[in-house]
C-alpha cells in the first residue's frame, strides 16, 4: 500500500518548476523594465526556442508586445535579493534597474539591455504569439547568447512557490546519447 498522501493542487508548481529564476529585461522607445520570471521552458535546441509566460498585467508585457524583443538574464544566488525585489515591485512605479543596482550593457541585436551582474545573457526575439491571447505565453527565439566563462557553473535560484527557493547544486555527468 502506498504511503503517499494527497498533495494540494496549489503545490504542484513547486514539483515541476523546470529551470532557474531569470530576469527578463524589456525596452521600447526609451522605456525599460526588468521582471523576475520563473515560468519558462526550453522548447527547441536549434534554433534555441524558449517558451515563457509574461502576464498582461505586467509592465514588461506592454514593452515586450511593443518591441517584440527582450533579454533573458541568468542571475546566480548572489543576486537573490535583487531577484526577489524585482519580482515584488512594479516597473511602472520605479526604475528597478536603479532601485536594485542592476547595471546594464547594450545588447548586440535587440533593444533590451543585458544585465552585467548575471553570469549569462540571452538576446531574444518573439517567434510565436499564438498562445499569447489565451495564456500570455510567448515563444522566444534566442538570437545571441553570452556567458562569463569564469562563472560558467554559477549556482542558480529555482522557485518552489510562495517565497520558497532552492539553490542549484553540483552538476552530475551521466552517459547520454544527446549531443
Amino acid at each position: 500500500m502506498s504511503r503517499k498522501s494527497p498533495l494540494p493542487l496549489s503545490e504542484v508548481y513547486g514539483l515541476l518548476e523546470p529551470g532557474p529564476v531569470v530576469l527578463l529585461a524589456t525596452a521600447h522607445k526609451g522605456r525599460r523594465n526588468v521582471m523576475t520570471l520563473s515560468w519558462h521552458t526550453m522548447m527547441e535546441f536549434e534554433p534555441p526556442l524558449v517558451g515563457c509566460v509574461v502576464a498582461r498585467s505586467h509592465y514588461s508585457h506592454e514593452l515586450l508586445r511593443a518591441s517584440r524583443v527582450c533579454t533573458i538574464n541568468l542571475p546566480s544566488t548572489r543576486l537573490a535579493e535583487a531577484v526577489v525585489g524585482c519580482g515584488n515591485t512594479g516597473g511602472r512605479q520605479i526604475d528597478k534597474f536603479a532601485e536594485f543596482g542592476l547595471r546594464t550593457t547594450a545588447a548586440s541585436l535587440v533593444e533590451s539591455p543585458l544585465i552585467d551582474a548575471c553570469h549569462a545573457n540571452l538576446e531574444c526575439r518573439i517567434a510565436d504569439t499564438r498562445l499569447a491571447a489565451a495564456y500570455d505565453f510567448y515563444v522566444l527565439e534566442v538570437v545571441a547568447a553570452w556567458i562569463d566563462p569564469r562563472r560558467r557553473n554559477a549556482r542558480t535560484l529555482h522557485h518552489r512557490g510562495w517565497g520558497a527557493f532552492m539553490k542549484a547544486g553540483p552538476t552530475v555527468q551521466l552517459p547520454s546519447r544527446m549531443r
